[in-house]
């Protein structure tokens, strides 16, 4: 949807100190965590016009962000119970 924010800490806000702890100390979360926002920034570009490839291929970003998304969240929640206590 235009004008929405998939930015992973607005997808995920309970996890916004996980995930900066995560990214800094786990490479593959921190290499998920790029990818998604590479792509998530592509997909910005094609909603406001600047970009405008096909719609199967805005499709097929848009279902490799959710799969990201997905990937990110099942390794927040995995570690969840192993983080530090603040």
């Amino acid at each position: 949807m235009l004008g929405e924010n998939h930015d992973l800490f607005h997808e995920l806000p309970e996890y916004k100190d996980r995930i900066a702890e995560l990214k800094a100390a786990d490479p593959q979360f921190s290499k998920l965590y790029d990818d998604y926002h590479a792509i998530n920034a592509e997909v910005e570009r094609i909603e406001l016009q600047i970009e405008t490839p096909s719609d199967t291929y805005t499709e097929t970003l848009k279902k490799r962000r959710l799969h990201l998304k997905d990937e990110l969240y099942g390794l927040l929640r995995k570690t969840e119970h192993a983080a530090p206590a603040h």
